[in-house]
């Protein structure tokens, strides 16, 4: 009878229907991931090697045992929310993932309710919002910075358009997004966004049909946004489809870094995706890290290489375990109680009682952010965004088997060749002279740049508006049996053309009657309002019609001339007095009287120079006038008389 007591009491504690410390020697983890992706397995192997590693120190929990309890979505959102749900009606204090971003939106709400941290280093979904989800948190750079260095990217080989491919689920959806607003911000674009089902349920057949439609654009530049095997799709249909060639450039985002760093290519796969830029997550180098890559092959047996995500696995359970030892330092006891949600529900077809809140979540969450320590992938700290510190990426040239890196980027300075670590201690330079990239070896085995862009298959012809004159026409004329179009204008418009590096199809089309020369003025507000994509002609360049179009350079005389008109004049003795007029000339005169007798005035009562004979009086009065209004004001320039300042005193 006891033991019937006994098994349904424990049944009890399990379903989360009393409250009260649960097996306080044991701290439960929970991990939900789709152990079939690269990142899945990569994260199985590096988190059992952080239990591991922490469970050999007894120190570091206080004689307790960390228990990580893994458990496999399979691609699938209903079975991650299972998983979840296990999770949470048992004692566990955190869980790592979801992998996708799809579900950490979803189960971030059930984190929000039961007080239960939620930590995950690849759904990096930049809307997943600390605000609306404050138990979530992304231990590894989210999407922002990818974005930001792929458009840092853009602007920086001066491209102005690119062809977004993506899968469609919110992470993806979301990435491009961000993406769209960056380039905007350097006055770039998204031109066409070519959707994909998630992966990994893209077909061929759908992939083909959307990069058809891409091979029609006029842009060259394309972004990949997706995941492992719709990735390597897009790739194998476009080097299919003959978009693998030079003229191309393809920019992956980390998902084929993560591929070229674990699993070895095939010749068909590395020659697919020749020549494409990726994006690395840069982790510094360190000790641990040299130990802790040279214990892999051991740990995987060889199965699988490690890359990034894997170092930031094990530095989130490593997370964790520092945040829980501080609750306990702080006197925190693992400890669950009813959610009043849950059991609101009990009864119904539901039972969600079973459902309990983490009583010391709101401070394990804290600690977590509080972390400041070094890790395998560096710092571990948040900033006030909940961000890593100097998020950085290495930007990778795919060639041959291998890749080639460029260099780095970083959201503290940019694009550069030296590693982020060596700039910190410099102030922050995002100048354009300051971002460096090394030589790439575009698709196609070329080392120029791309142009970019080319003149797209299914667009329409340059409507060109030529004047129908009948007059002059040796600037613009009709053939008399043919439609061709002749004259000096048509000549420059053609060379024009002609030094274009790519192909520009347009059409002429006359306007006028040919019976009297057309409305040069109608013909300017034709291109203004579109009916015309340009014109071509002996067009005036006037004020109004300026207001409406553009005007290239001339390149005839525009024949503007200023009519002035001309009197010759006899040449005599008296031509320096032309200048003046009779008025100016006695108004001078006057002022000339006026300063000497003022000066006299003033200066023949204590200054003998201007005493005497009236003669010399006049003479001196004279004088003085004359030496102040064309000699420079320098004291040898006056008579041998006092100056005015030494009167000032009286």
């Amino acid at each position: 009878m006891n033991l019937v007591w006994l098994v349904l009491l424990l049944i009890l504690c399990i379903r989360g229907y009393t409250e009260g410390v649960l097996n306080p020697e044991v701290v439960n983890i929970g991990a939900i991931f789709t152990f079939g992706t690269i990142n899945g397995k990569v994260a199985k192997i590096a988190m059992k090697a952080a239990e591991q590693d922490v469970n050999s120190d007894p120190s570091i929990l206080g004689g307790r045992k960390l228990a990580i309890t893994l458990h496999d979505s399979n691609y699938s959102g209903f079975l991650s929310i299972v998983g979840a749900l296990q999770f949470m009606e048992s004692d566990t204090v955190a869980i790592i993932g979801p992998q996708s971003a799809v579900m950490a939106h979803v189960l971030s709400h059930l984190a929000n309710e039961l007080h239960v941290p939620l930590l995950s280093f690849t759904a990096l979904d930049p809307t997943l919002s600390p605000l609306q989800f404050p138990y979530f948190i992304q231990t590894a750079p989210n999407d922002l910075f990818q974005m930001t260095a792929i458009a840092d990217m853009v602007s920086y080989f001066e491209w102005r358009e690119v062809i977004a491919v993506y899968s469609d689920d919110d992470q993806s959806r979301n990435g491009i997004t961000t993406l769209s607003d960056k380039l905007a911000e350097r006055r770039c674009k998204i031109s066409y966004k070519a959707a994909l089902p998630p992966d990994p349920k893209a077909t061929r057949d759908q992939v083909l049909n959307e990069l058809v439609k891409v091979q029609m654009m006029e842009s060259r530049v394309i972004v990949l946004h997706t995941l492992s095997k719709t990735g390597l799709l897009v790739f194998d249909v476009a080097k299919y489809l003959g978009m693998m060639e030079s003229g191309y450039v393809w920019i992956a985002s980390t998902w084929l870094s993560i591929i070229l760093d674990s699993t070895p290519l095939s010749s068909k796969t590395a020659n697919s995706i020749q020549g494409v830029l990726t994006l690395r997550p840069h982790t510094p180098d360190s000790k641990k890290k040299r130990e802790f890559s040279s214990r892999w092959n051991q740990l995987s047996n060889g199965t699988i290489g490690l890359n990034p995500y894997g170092l930031y696995a094990y530095d989130t359970v490593w997370m964790i375990t520092y945040a829980v030892k501080t609750f306990f330092d702080q006197g925190g006891t693992i400890s669950f109680s009813n959610s009043t949600s849950g059991t609101a529900l009990v009864g119904g077809e539901l039972n969600l009682g079973a459902l309990s809140i983490f009583d010391g979540g709101q401070q394990l969450l804290k600690n977590i952010l509080q972390i400041n320590r070094t890790g395998l992938t560096g710092p571990l700290r948040f900033g006030p965004d909940r961000s890593p510190v100097h998020p950085a990426y290495e930007v990778i040239n795919v060639v041959g088997t291998g890749f080639m890196q460029l260099g780095y980027w970083s959201s503290y300075s940019g694009l550069s060749v030296a590693s982020p670590e060596t700039l910190y201690a410099k102030p922050p330079n995002r100048s354009r002279s300051n971002q460096q990239l090394l030589d790439v070896l575009w698709p196609g085995q070329i080392t120029k740049k791309p142009r970019g862009w080319v003149f797209p298959n299914n667009g329409r012809q340059l409507r060109i508006g030529v004047p129908n004159r009948v007059s002059y026409r040796d600037f613009v004329s009709k053939g008399k049996d043919t439609d061709d179009l002749h004259g000096y204008c048509i000549d420059v418009f053609i060379a024009a053309i002609a030094l274009l590096p790519y192909a520009v199809p347009y059409k002429f089309v006359l306007f006028g009657d040919g019976l009297e020369n057309p409305n040069y003025n109608q013909l300017v507000y034709k291109v203004a309002s579109n009916d015309f994509d340009a014109a071509v002609g002996d067009i005036a360049i006037v004020t109004n019609r300026t207001k409406a179009v553009d005007f290239t350079q001339p390149y005839i005389e525009s024949g503007l001339v200023v009519v002035a008109p001309v009197k010759k004049l006899n040449s005599s003795a008296w031509a320096f007095l032309k200048p003046f007029s009779p008025l100016m000339w006695g108004i001078t005169a006057s002022f000339f009287l006026i300063v000497g007798a003022v000066v006299w005035i003033l200066e023949h009562r204590i200054n003998d120079d201007f005493r005497g004979p009236p003669k010399k009086q006049i003479v001196t009065m004279l004088w003085f006038s004359f030496s102040t209004l064309f000699f420079s004001h320098s004291k040898s320039a006056y008579p041998p008389c006092s100056y005015l300042s030494f009167t000032m005193d009286s």
